[in-house]
């Protein structure tokens, strides 16, 4: 039997991957102060996190993504802890080098699909029994809008952000039944160090093609995912919410 969806955000149990830096820390600084409580996993962090970053109070966790028996480890750490996780946001991602697909490393092309694509199963692997057996939770995986369109230069990019669009929906057909929900956000390019991998080239490209001629902050990737991952969200799963300036055309 599903569980009754809790009324708010507040007191939810929110595990938050690459939530070192960037996207990441930002979807947990909105979840915090939505009073979620917040664990973060990441492979490292430079500082531990605090009050005046608004997130006082969260649990940082060295957890290797790519590595199923390290998610399923920490999923294990945060049921003992708080017997409870409501929300998982897959937002661990790298970019990966920018070259054409004949000279693309074959090392780093396995690298980008390992944490992106296998990160976002691994983390879902370990954390959904745990929510379907409670009859409640939001998955919330971050995608991109080179998942729709494919962009020259980043294959191995664009197809494991594909494959996270792909694995949501059949995902979320998988729960329907279940109270848990699972949705994607697929933003362009935000100010973020992913922008340290790219060239000036590719990033001026980049920013070309939004139509409203700047890069998606943040704070409105953010608030989008809280959406998605609050009870508010309650008729919508396996959809990708776009947050692309008007780019998007489907």
């Amino acid at each position: 039997m599903n569980a009754a969806p809790p009324p708010t955000l507040a007191g939810q149990v929110a595990i938050v991957t690459g939530a070192a830096r960037g996207i990441g820390r930002g979807i947990a600084r909105r979840l915090a102060a939505a009073g979620c409580r917040l664990v973060l996993w990441d492979r490292s962090f430079a500082a531990a996190p605090t009050a005046d970053d608004g997130l006082a109070g969260a649990w940082p966790m060295v957890v290797d993504v790519t590595d199923a028996a390290a998610a399923a480890w920490a999923q294990a750490e945060v049921m003992a802890r708080f017997g409870r996780v409501d929300i998982l946001v897959n937002n661990a991602g790298i970019n990966g080098p920018v070259a054409p697909v004949w000279d693309y490393p074959l090392d780093d092309w396995a690298r980008v699909l390992a944490v992106n694509l296998g990160g976002v199963f691994h983390g879902c692997r370990a954390v959904v029994p745990a929510m379907r057996a409670a009859g409640y939770g939001r998955i919330v995986n971050v995608a991109s809008i080179a998942g729709k369109e494919g962009v020259p230069g980043i294959a191995a990019y664009a197809a494991a952000k594909h494959g996270v669009i792909g694995f949501t929906k059949s995902l979320a057909r998988e729960l329907l039944d279940s109270g848990v929900l699972a949705n994607c956000v697929a933003p362009v390019m935000a100010e973020t160090d992913l922008l340290r991998e790219m060239t000036p080239e590719h990033i001026a490209a980049t920013r070309a093609k939004i139509p409203m001629g700047r890069f998606v902050r943040v704070a409105e990737i953010a608030e989008t995912v809280a959406f998605a991952a609050s009870p508010a969200c309650s008729f919508t799963t396996g959809f990708t919410f776009d947050l692309s300036g008007g780019r998007a055309d489907y």
